[in-house]
């Protein structure tokens, strides 16, 4: 079954509305939006035309070709692609989405089910691994931290089978406070683990401050639901040259240790290329304790996975791997569903993105955001008017930028991603204005 095809090819449009904040009064300014982009808003127009078939993630973000970074990486070849189920839109209209959250759902009378937590570091890549495992871009990625500020499930659905994906941060008081982050984030890791059927573990191999150890909040959360499964998944990888150092991570993110067995250096080149469990000697796992302050890795891992989580290759064989844990059971969402996000909080959510791409330090995370219109156009396009809400003068300035270009940029690109999100038209409108 193929995607619907879109019949306008408008993506942002006509008018953007910028506040510029003077000494003594605001004043209004109008700029043409097809004034600022010129020749991107023909290339965009034309994208935006085309009719989908499946996942659309952006495959040009990739430097390494088509080919799975693990593969590459380690010498395997890879796997005949298989057709990609057909990835359901999200509704525009948020009655419409709250009807299909309560829907009954359309399961079949062999059912199974997986409930998935996803946890690692901040800017790990679980956003990134999330949005490729749904087929579609659901969820903000930023190369700033903490670009998800809600916590929200993610659906696959697949034949009989129902994955579930929770994607809660991992952060301490300290950093809750200095990027004025909502307390719930500190507890909604806990939450989630208490109805985990499996817990996925994502390091950020390319991150040498980071890398050699999993934090203390994620290993405490760890111990505490010992009792769940779980899996370590080494993100990045096509970012290392050398294989010697995937080595020494692996060792020391699973003290040696893989599904109750010790590893050997040599198992790196037998192994499946998705799960690799290579390490050097280690010590036996029985002479430290689960609760020893000084542990700096897990050694209950079930599998490892070595991936990069923009390869759609390579994350096709976590997909596949999750598809089998799966364990009879009812599903909790019909089949249509893609995420337990309202369309309101998606649109901030991909804005927001867009405000930690494109603006610097903490000024982005001082930036709040309200939906002032939301409604369909004429034409069935969406049309969305945001007021983004600074406390400081420079704020307002360095967030119009020059002649009104990184407002215009952040509408640009937020208005493309939700064209992919909801298949629609999207005509959205961005101000900025002063908090007294």
């Amino acid at each position: 079954m193929a995607a619907p095809s879109w019949r306008g090819a408008r993506l942002v449009q006509s008018v953007l509305r910028v506040w510029q904040v003077g000494p003594h009064v605001a004043r209004e300014r109008v700029i043409p939006f097809s004034s600022l982009l010129g020749f991107q808003r023909r290339c965009v127009s034309c994208v935006a035309g085309s009719a989908f078939s499946g996942p659309r993630l952006a495959s040009a973000s990739r430097s390494n070709g088509q080919g799975s970074a693990l593969d590459h990486f380690l010498g395997f070849s890879q796997p005949d692609s298989s057709v990609t189920p057909c990835v359901p839109a999200v509704s525009m209209n948020r009655d419409e989405q709250d009807v299909l959250l309560v829907h009954h759902p359309d399961m079949p009378e062999n059912s199974r089910v997986l409930r998935v937590v996803l946890l690692g570091a901040p800017n790990a890549g679980k956003s990134t691994l999330s949005n490729q495992l749904l087929g579609r871009k659901v969820f903000p990625v930023s190369r700033k931290v903490h670009t998800t500020r809600c916590q929200a499930l993610g659906v696959i659905t697949e034949k009989e089978t129902q994955i579930l994906l929770d994607t809660p941060g991992i952060i301490s008081p300290g950093k809750q406070k200095r990027h004025h982050l909502e307390l719930s984030l500190l507890e909604d890791p806990w939450k989630s683990m208490e109805s985990a059927d499996l817990v996925v573990v994502l390091v950020d191999v390319s991150d040498k401050w980071t890398r050699n150890q999993l934090s203390p909040q994620l290993l405490r959360c760890l111990t505490k639901y010992s009792q769940i499964p779980s899996v370590l998944v080494m993100n990045k990888v096509d970012c290392l040259k050398q294989k010697s150092v995937l080595l020494e991570l692996t060792a020391a993110l699973t003290e040696g240790v893989v599904n109750g067995k010790k590893l050997k250096m040599r198992q790196a080149f037998h192994s499946h290329p998705g799960t690799h469990c290579p390490s050097p000697a280690v010590k036996d796992p029985n002479t430290q304790s689960v609760g020893n302050p000084q542990r700096i890795g897990w050694p209950h891992f079930k599998e490892i996975f070595m991936l990069s989580a923009l390869s759609q290759e390579d994350v096709k064989t976590l997909k596949q791997y999750l598809l089998t844990q799966a364990q009879p059971g009812p599903w909790e969402y019909h089949s249509a569903v893609l995420t337990s996000q309202t369309p309101e909080e998606i649109c901030a959510n991909i804005i927001r993105e867009k405000l930690l791409e494109h603006l610097p330090q903490e000024v982005p995370y001082n930036v709040q955001q309200k939906t002032a219109v939301w409604e369909e156009g004429p034409g069935g396009e969406l049309v969305i008017q945001q007021k983004l809400l600074v406390p400081k003068e420079s704020y307002v300035k360095l967030l119009i930028g020059p002649k009104g270009h990184v407002i215009s940029q952040i509408a640009q690109e937020a208005g493309h991603d939700l064209m992919d999100i909801f298949l629609c038209d999207v005509d959205i409108r961005l101000s900025v204005k002063l908090l007294k």
